[in-house]
């Protein structure tokens, strides 16, 4: 078993800065791919941002200048600061990791309960 769980969400003023992190725990041998999705009220989910296992990243244009993201496979967690926060960027966000298992060794998608950002005056 596998459990992915995000934290760090909650209300900030335009202009504002959080850091969203999403530690996975459970029968883990590797990691690969993690990313970041979000997924406002009546939209569809859009993946936000995504790293490799060799620190490869991508970002959604809507994203990129204003959100990092990064890894620390020793924590088996993955992180997004995201700076210049927009009113646009309200959503819950969810994490999302390839998961090697160490029972069976094979490899599944995984996903977080998602957290809450909030971008509002």
């Amino acid at each position: 078993q596998v459990q992915l769980v995000e934290s760090g969400g909650g209300l900030v003023q335009p202009g504002g800065s959080l850091r969203l992190s999403c530690a996975a725990s459970g029968t883990i041998f590797s990691i690969y791919a993690m990313e970041w999705y979000r997924q406002a009220p009546g939209k569809e989910r859009e993946l936000v941002a995504g790293v490799t296992k060799d620190r490869s990243t991508n970002y959604a244009d809507s994203v990129k200048g204003r959100f990092t993201i990064s890894r620390d496979d020793a924590k088996n967690t993955v992180y997004l600061r995201m700076n210049s926060l927009k009113p646009e960027d309200t959503a819950v966000y969810y994490c999302n990791a390839d998961i090697l298992s160490k029972t069976d060794y094979r490899l599944r998608k995984s996903w977080g309960q998602g957290t809450q950002v909030t971008v509002s005056s």
